[in-house]
């Protein structure tokens, strides 16, 4: 610390020695997992940890039964996303599992991808974590990641969040087996998104979204991993709300859910792998 008084300070909220905390848990991050830490939140970077104390309980409130809270000083090596007068060196407290006989302390000069909002006290060197797993061990190929997706999120017409499915409808076509089927899907800020599954005979479906207020022909099926994939994987609901079929007689609700099921499953699972608590 620069300030020796500040160092005794803190000094005196320190665990004993033996306290350990163990290594965040190396899971491979889905991209559903990263969209979730990195979208909601103005500040991503990578840091390094400079200095980390380990607080006392009764200066921890809240935390979790066994974990500990730390108080950490990291430097940015790389702002990806943030403020511009957010300080170079930046200050936030972390709550990590407490480690066995086998446990390491967090580690000076460890790198990580840190994704957190302002302090909220004015000071442009505070930060906050939103989530417990918002540390995250760094490696080139996520930084890689979470640079691609956020320059995606940013771009102009970028996907919206997905809420649900508005309304549906289904029109035969003049020959057995074709037939179209149209979903409005319900958006943040209203922003217009729809599906679109053809059938024609002797040919496997075809589905495809739209971002606008016209179906372009051209429409295609999102690729998996990009933002438009993660919204409608990670965002639609299971199975469609009664109040989407409402227009729909029985024979074109059926047809209706099972071309949303079709769309569900060419779509794949919003696969996540990541456990934390906020």
């Amino acid at each position: 610390m620069r300030s020796v008084a500040y160092a005794i300070l803190l000094s005196a909220l320190m665990l004993p020695t033996g306290t350990k905390a163990q290594a965040p848990a190396r899971i491979t991050l889905t991209y559903a997992d990263l969209a979730d830490l990195a979208l909601p939140v103005p500040i991503a970077a990578q840091v390094r940890i400079r200095d980390a104390i380990a607080l006392k309980a009764a200066q921890a409130v809240g935390v979790p039964p066994g974990r500990t809270r730390f108080y950490v000083e990291a430097d940015i090596l790389s702002l990806i996303r943030g403020p511009a007068d957010l300080a170079p060196r930046i200050h936030y407290l972390v709550d990590l599992p407490n480690g066995s006989d086998g446990g390491i302390k967090l580690q000076r000069k460890a790198e990580y991808l840190l994704l957190a909002a302002r302090g909220g006290r004015g000071d442009p060197a505070e930060v906050r974590l939103l989530t417990s797993d918002a540390q995250v061990p760094w490696t080139p190929d996520l930084g890689a990641r979470v640079r691609v997706l956020l320059k995606e999120a940013a771009a102009p017409g970028a996907a919206p969040p997905v809420m649900g499915v508005a309304s549906a409808f289904y029109v035969p076509g003049t020959l057995p087996g074709e037939s179209e089927t149209q979903l409005f899907l319900l958006t943040d800020k209203g922003k217009p998104v729809s599906l679109n599954v053809l059938r024609r005979p002797a040919q496997a479906p075809r589905w495809a979204v739209a971002l606008g207020e016209i179906v372009d022909e051209a429409a295609a099926p999102p690729a998996p991993d990009t933002l438009l994939w993660y919204r409608l994987a990670c965002g639609l609901p299971r199975t469609l709300p009664t109040s989407s079929l409402a227009e729909a007689d029985p024979q074109s609700a059926a047809a209706i859910s099972a071309d949303y099921g079709l769309v569900l499953t060419r779509l794949g699972p919003c696969e996540r792998h990541r456990i934390a608590s906020r």
